[in-house]
């Protein structure tokens, strides 16, 4: 990955994270659904900090939602780089996100396993995280070229 390529993932990440924060704001709004504070705690866990009440964490939350966001982001353009772009390349990077953040959150106790969580958290959480994944896509695949002819140019339908 060339850091023309990193730094450039760095700001898709940056874009991808404020949709997905205006798009939970915006949920939150109509669901009345509390902030989650799990990135906060989970972040907490891995550095080996001590147990803060939710109200003394939101540095800890902003620093973990947003950190992840744009350090995956230059995965992202790793991806764009290497031709995996557009919605499929999208589609796939959202699985990393709930990957890692799945990840991190269970391995350090802080989680519950997703299919465990009720229907309407599942699909709130997919739909963050496909916000995130489809704005850092589109951001990535406009800063950073992809291989010579991916994806291939579409012809019009007459001319098939």
């Amino acid at each position: 990955m060339t850091i023309h390529a990193a730094l450039r993932g760095i700001a898709a990440g940056l874009a991808g994270v404020a949709a997905m924060t205006v798009a939970e704001k915006l949920e939150q709004a109509f669901t009345k659904r509390p902030n989650s504070f799990v990135p906060g705690h989970t972040l907490e866990k891995l550095l080996g900090l001590s147990h803060k009440p939710d109200d003394q964490r939101l540095l800890m939350n902003w620093t973990m939602h947003w950190g992840q966001g744009v350090l995956l982001g230059a995965v992202r353009c790793l991806m764009a780089e290497r031709g995996i772009r557009g919605p499929i390349g999208s589609f796939l990077f959202m699985n990393l996100r709930l990957l890692n953040d799945q990840s991190l959150e269970n391995l350090t106790g802080v989680g519950a396993l997703p299919w465990t969580w009720p229907v309407d958290e599942q699909i709130i959480d997919l739909l963050h995280k496909g916000v995130y994944a489809f704005a850092t896509g589109a951001v990535a695949d406009r800063l950073i070229p992809g291989p010579p002819g991916i994806p291939e140019e579409r012809k019009p339908w007459l001319l098939r």
